[in-house]
């Protein structure tokens, strides 16, 4: 019965010990918020890279994987060590705060309205533009609305009029007020020894002045039968504002077809605001109209990257430019030795290719 006493005494001492453990990992490790709420100082941080044009992708202030490579390359390019999230030492001073406000005006609702789903709707529309002012704000402010709309509380996001004063990340504001169409944007012959390095695999954009890594952007590659191809191409021409040519059969097939639509410029254009053609025909960098996807989902060939990102891109890179594509090449479609229904076409086109009015046009149009 000692002996069993003594047992039962030790079972409490250690149960009373673990708890008590328990209690002391409770206190000391940090306790992460429930999403969509922010965690301030990871906001801090993407804001800060974010304005370096390292994009973490949407400003949401909570941790991921494109906050974590966006870290490490800004580190990278200023010769510091490569750390994790919660133990980097970088200099945030230039965010004095991670938040501002944004006041509804009048002349936003002019880039708000209807966007039909189908593209052939789509197509008699002479704009598409941001299907509410939510939308509007995302975009403008480059985080994601589940944050926008926690941070808001209780102001309703979904019942936005001008007027209205919204709470917003303190990031350089994407303008789509001062985007006019361009078919062409001008050349800028100091940028021409610039390189662009693109890891499909990483999903990440690279742009290199020499060794130096001077910005790096999210993207969403092309995979499959429709992966970007590897490869070293040219920027053969810059469009802001570009239309799109919609055709089923490349988005499904890779084959270009007679069926196809006209689709207007506008945010939500599905090449967004910027195309930038290489001399890989079909293929471009270009905007998006589905920003919150960017890194998580697959293109048909092309390397898409947010509106805000892509616009920025621009204003550092030229037409002449070296493009350097590194990642897997397209996976062959299977052959079938006896066909039943011949082929309509044997060109393959890794992706859409936007249309622009006016005289200019690219160079593998008809």
């Amino acid at each position: 019965m000692k002996h069993l006493l003594l047992t039962h005494g030790s079972l409490l001492l250690i149960a009373l010990t673990s708890l008590a453990m328990a209690q002391e990992v409770a206190v000391t490790e940090p306790v992460l918020p429930k999403a969509p709420e922010p965690i301030e100082s990871i906001l801090k941080l993407q804001i800060f890279l974010d304005t370096q044009l390292f994009g973490p992708g949407k400003v949401d202030g909570r941790p991921g994987e494109f906050t974590s490579k966006a870290l490490k390359r800004y580190q990278l390019s200023q010769g510091l060590q490569q750390t994790e999230i919660e133990t980097h030492t970088l200099d945030l001073s230039s965010v004095p705060e991670n938040y501002t406000t944004y006041t509804i005006r009048p002349e936003d609702l002019a880039f708000v309205g209807s966007l039909p789903g189908q593209p052939s709707a789509q197509s008699k529309k002479k704009y598409l533009p941001y299907a509410s002012l939510l939308e509007f704000l995302t975009e403008r402010f480059h985080c994601a609305p589940e944050m926008l709309e926690f941070i808001n509380q209780p102001l309703k996001m979904s019942a936005l009029k001008p007027g209205d004063v919204v709470k917003v990340p303190a990031v350089q504001p994407f303008l789509i007020e001062e985007l006019t169409q361009i078919g062409s944007l001008p050349e800028i012959p100091e940028y021409l020894t610039r390189v662009i390095k693109i890891d499909t695999k990483e999903k990440l954009l690279g742009l290199y002045e020499g060794e130096k890594l001077i910005a790096s952007l999210p993207i969403t590659p092309g995979s499959g039968h429709l992966a970007t191809p590897p490869g070293t191409w040219r920027i053969v021409g810059i469009a802001q504002m570009p239309t799109f040519r919609w055709d089923k059969s490349v988005l499904e097939y890779g084959v270009r077809s007679s069926s196809y639509y006209n689709l207007p410029l506008g945010p939500n254009n599905p090449v967004g605001v910027m195309w930038i053609g290489l001399s890989k025909p079909g293929i471009g960098i270009h905007g998006t109209n589905q920003p919150q996807t960017i890194g998580r989902s697959a293109s048909h060939g092309c390397m898409r990257t947010a509106n805000w990102d892509v616009v920025r891109l621009t204003k550092q890179i030229t037409k002449g430019m070296t493009v350097i594509i590194e990642g897997p090449p397209p996976v062959p479609r299977p052959v079938y030795a006896k066909a039943k229904v011949k082929p309509k076409s044997e060109e393959i086109l890794p992706a859409q290719v936007p249309e622009t009015k006016g005289k200019f046009r690219w160079f593998w149009q008809k």
